[in-house]
């Protein structure tokens, strides 16, 4: 499902427009996306978290040349599913 899917499917289920339904599309990635760059996490119970990992420098290699080359630190934005989410996708009961 891309966004413009997810617009259609959110509008025909909140009975709203589709413009408002990508106004709360958008409003819902700024603010995850605004809490991730402070270090936050945002969890929603049921569903999951998004959360900022820690990726420690490391020596790596130039696939193409084979040569060595340093990479540095990062953070990397990640999504942990929640139990509920987990169980829906499997079939299984909780």
């Amino acid at each position: 499902m891309n966004r413009s899917e997810l617009i259609d499917a959110l509008s025909t289920k909140t009975n709203s427009t589709k413009v408002d339904a990508d106004k709360t599309i958008g409003a819902l990635i700024d603010i995850i996306t605004s809490t991730l760059k402070k270090g936050d996490n945002v969890a929603l119970v049921g569903f999951g978290t998004f959360e900022v990992r820690k990726r420690a420098a490391r020596n790596g290699r130039n696939p193409s040349t084979g040569a060595p080359l340093k990479i540095k630190a990062s953070k990397a934005p990640a999504f942990k599913a929640g139990a509920t989410l987990k169980t829906a996708v499997n079939g299984t009961k909780k």
